[in-house]
């Protein structure tokens, strides 16, 4: 199985990384900057792996 990763995905892993890093920081509001660069990992990870997934499924 071949996942091809066009524009329109790196859109969507952009979006759902800025949605989802201003969600938990909402939520559990970041005292430190090690805070903020570990929410920031986080979101970004499940960005990636939630359009991988959609990649998979629509395959």
């Amino acid at each position: 199985m071949n996942i091809h990763l066009q524009s329109a995905h790196l859109v969507a892993i952009v979006t759902i990384a800025l949605v989802t890093a201003l969600l938990l920081a909402v939520k559990f509001r970041p005292a430190t900057w090690r805070g903020v660069v570990l929410e920031a990992v986080v979101a970004n990870v499940g960005a990636i792996l939630a359009v991988l997934a959609f990649e998979v499924l629509t395959a």
